[in-house]
């Protein structure tokens, strides 16, 4: 256990390492900016998994969760094709 410097008041707090820790003086996030870096990529992720076109919703029928499903299977499937095919072909002149 340490201690880090708010960065909104300026004051020493008891700091975990945790990037959610909270000053115990001004009583807000000791991250800063990692906590904004980290809650953006969040959004980010969020935002490009809702964006895939086999993401199972909860408003889905249980037939397009079945479909979505076999199509997540099959292009997993491609993608291992076409990496094995890319590792053959780099390894082929070694």
């Amino acid at each position: 256990m340490g201690e880090k410097k708010c960065p909104h008041c300026g004051q020493w707090s008891v700091w975990t390492t945790d990037i959610n820790d909270i000053c115990e003086h001004c009583g807000k996030p000791l991250g800063g900016r990692d906590l904004e870096y980290k809650e953006q990529r969040d959004r980010d992720t969020q935002a490009n998994e809702e964006q895939w076109i086999f993401y199972i919703k909860e408003t889905d029928s249980e037939f397009v969760k079945g479909m979505k499903k076999v199509g997540n299977f099959f292009y997993t499937i491609y993608l291992a094709i076409i990496t094995f095919l890319a590792w053959v072909i780099a390894a082929l002149p070694g």
